[in-house]
């Protein structure tokens, strides 16, 4: 229960930052959304699914388990999966270690489509993201998402794997 005697408010600078915060919170993913459903008819969301298979053991997962990295419900993944399944992008099937579960896998066409809107995507992170900040904001940025992160909820979040460039560019 929440002590309501005392209530503490936002004002001044942490509303300042907060009222900013929240601001990004509303525009970026529409922003994000834009290019991708103008060029590949894809949601930012549904390349985010494209891009797990991609990186998982042969391009598939449980359902349960994709669900965990889009921060979704299964109801909701679902809902994508089938669209991505429609376009010939995703394959669906049981799982034959549990019978119970499904498991969803990218085909080719969805690995070529998802190649193809990489860069579209990247351009559209670094424009949005990336580039307005200077090097140590980026840094500062990482800093405190991870912060934000663990504030929500200790079981972390998506990591990408360190490529050979990312490790070349921190040694």
């Amino acid at each position: 229960m929440t002590d309501t005697s005392n209530p503490r408010v936002l004002i001044g600078p942490d509303l300042q930052t907060w009222a900013g915060l929240a601001t990004v919170l509303e525009w970026l993913p529409p922003a994000l959304d834009a290019p991708l459903v103008n060029d590949f008819d894809l949601t930012h969301f549904e390349y985010g699914i494209l891009f797990a298979l991609k990186g998982a053991p042969d391009h598939t997962l449980r359902m349960g388990d994709l669900a965990g990295f889009a921060n979704s419900s299964l109801s909701r993944l679902s809902r994508a999966v089938s669209r991505l399944q429609r376009r010939g992008w995703v394959r669906r099937s049981p799982d034959p270690a549990d019978g119970r579960s499904t498991r969803a896998a990218l085909t080719n066409d969805g690995l070529e489509v998802l190649n193809e809107a990489t860069p579209c995507h990247v351009e559209t992170v670094r424009r949005l993201v990336l580039d307005p900040l200077t090097t140590t904001q980026r840094r500062q940025l990482h800093e405190i998402t991870l912060s934000i992160q663990q504030a929500i909820r200790t079981q972390e979040g998506w990591r990408p794997q360190r490529s050979v460039h990312s490790r070349a560019a921190s040694d």
